[in-house]
């Protein structure tokens, strides 16, 4: 397989192959493992944060979204904020 990157791209890689002693092949490799453990990491924390999710609404904890709720929502959000953008004035921040 033939990849073309771009010169400062093939500048650095090349830096770094000459600084390690290693070739840009196995830097690349490197690179890439390193990106499938992320991906795979990023993915198992994803299903545990649905698991998590999951098990909170089998608690009863969820709620139920509906045009009220979601106004709801939004009016506890704004009441929040002014209340922050007050406590800010009064510290003087």
């Amino acid at each position: 397989m033939e990849i073309h990157l771009p010169p400062e791209q093939e500048a650095y890689l090349a830096a770094i192959a000459a600084s390690t002693g290693r070739s840009t092949d196995e830097l690349v490799q490197e690179a890439i493992q390193l990106w499938e453990q992320e991906q795979a990491r990023a993915l198992t924390d994803f299903r545990k944060s649905l698991d998590d999710a999951e098990n909170s609404i089998d608690r009863g904890e969820g709620i139920d979204i509906t045009p009220e709720s979601m106004r709801q929502l939004s009016r506890d959000v704004i009441e929040r904020c002014r209340a922050r953008l007050e406590a800010e004035r009064k510290t003087g921040r």
